[in-house]
Formats: C-alpha cells, sequence, structure tokens
C-alpha cells in the first residue's frame, strides 16, 4: 500500500501534502527535521491519509492535491464540504 499524506503544522497551523508507504515512519521523519520542506514547520501532526494500491497513482494523487485545483479539493474535504474519497482516512476532527 502506498499513502497520500496531510500533516498540520502546529508552529504556522498550514498544510503540508506528500507520499510515502509507510506514513508513521514518515510523520516521525518529519518532525525530526529530517525533511527539508517541514523542518522549520515543527511540530507536525497527522491530519489524514488516502490510501492507493502503487506508488504511481499515490503520486499522482499527490502532485494533484499540490495544485491549484487539488488545494481546493482537498480544502473542501478537510472541511467537510465534500465527501472524501473511499480510501480517506481522518486522523483528527475536521476543521
Amino acid at each position: 500500500m502506498y499513502y497520500v499524506y496531510v500533516l498540520k503544522s502546529l508552529k504556522d497551523q498550514k498544510n503540508y501534502t506528500g507520499s510515502t508507504d509507510i506514513v508513521l515512519k514518515r510523520l516521525k521523519e518529519h518532525n525530526a527535521g529530517k525533511t527539508a520542506s517541514t523542518k522549520r514547520r515543527r511540530p507536525l501532526e497527522l491530519l489524514y491519509h488516502e490510501s492507493y494500491n502503487t506508488r504511481e497513482e499515490a503520486e499522482q494523487r499527490e502532485k494533484y492535491l499540490k495544485s491549484g485545483k487539488g488545494r481546493e479539493e482537498l480544502k473542501d474535504i478537510l472541511s467537510g464540504a465534500i465527501d472524501p474519497p473511499p480510501s480517506a482516512v481522518f486522523l483528527k476532527e475536521r476543521e
């Protein structure tokens, strides 16, 4: 399984979207400062993830969610304005 995940910075309240095959390990790496794009935004919490069968599917979804339309869709999913994909798991209350 591969995952697209959304982290929330507790420092600046902004979201970060990524993909991985092991979500909790990746979260630990982010919080340990091993990722340049989130190093200065720690601590981070896991808000949400979606699962996919292949790395390619997860990477395509990540790329989409980082696009303009994708960011709007993600905002709507997290706020409850639209339904998430069937593979979605929320780890925090919707905003």
